[in-house]
């Protein structure tokens, strides 16, 4: 018996709905993203789709700071002292207020988001790039051992990540990391937020582990730039982020638990 036209119609609908819910400008709205993360096929790129993405979610990441920021000065009015933050003792220099808001974003987010397409080229890249990480002398000042992993780095790894970026620049994301994508992100995210406990000297894990929340809900946002809109995506709302935080840290003279 063969099918009929209105039939065949349904079930070409059906097979590509999956596929037009990630094919329009904003790709997967945030909502469905936070319920399940899926990753794209590719990023939109830089445009103004990505532009206006990147603000819409600043103003997510700016409201969430900002209640987690009234909370952290109720408690602070109950009399409770916050842990030692590092970012308290440093004097914010114009030198160390760009390594805040253009060095660490950059580092960060090529660290635990720029292999997150899950795209062989990424990863690759991404892969020699710790391995050039690995490569830096204890001492920075053994000049030739600095001179060594320069040439290393220079002559075989950079040119393997520009390779590798090159020849697998159309390839679609593993499918074995599209599948396991959603424990992925969340995994990478609870380890970009538990890294900055490192900010503080001490204080029981109990007490700290709700200080790095910001860092949590911020991680999610920025991977979710970055799967959807690009690494500058990422990088630029990262920027963004670590800003405010320290304007607000030089206008109220005490870093709140939100520097990411």
């Amino acid at each position: 018996m063969t099918p009929s036209p209105s039939t065949l119609a349904a079930h070409d609908d059906r097979m590509a709905a999956p596929v037009d819910a990630l094919s329009d400008a904003g790709r997967q709205p945030l909502r469905a993203f936070l319920r399940r993360p899926v990753a794209p096929d590719r990023a939109t790129g830089f445009g103004m789709d990505g532009l206006r993405g990147v603000l819409r979610l600043y103003a997510v990441d700016f409201a969430a700071m900002s209640v987690l920021g009234i909370i952290a000065l109720a408690v602070v009015a109950t009399g409770f002292e916050f842990p030692t933050n590092t970012l308290n003792e440093i004097e914010l220099t114009p030198g160390f207020i760009a390594i805040i808001v253009l060095g660490a974003p950059l580092a960060e987010e090529l660290v635990f988001r720029g292999w997150l397409s899950g795209r062989p080229g990424h990863v690759a890249a991404c892969l020699l790039g710790a391995v050039a990480f690995y490569l830096q002398p204890e001492n920075i000042f053994d000049e030739a051992a600095f001179e060594s992993a320069i040439v290393v780095v220079m002559v075989i790894l950079l040119p393997a990540a520009i390779g590798a970026l090159w020849h697998w620049r159309k390839r679609s994301p593993m499918r074995w990391f599209a599948r396991g994508f959603p424990g992925i992100f969340w995994l990478v995210t609870l380890a970009f937020a538990l890294v900055h406990l490192t900010n503080y000297q001490e204080g029981a894990l109990y007490v700290l582990l709700p200080l790095v929340l910001p860092q949590f809900i911020a991680g999610t946002l920025f991977g979710y730039a970055r799967v959807q809109y690009g690494l500058w995506a990422a990088i630029l709302l990262h920027a963004m982020h670590n800003g405010t935080a320290v304007l607000l840290v030089l206008m109220m003279g005490e870093a709140l638990p939100a520097a990411g």
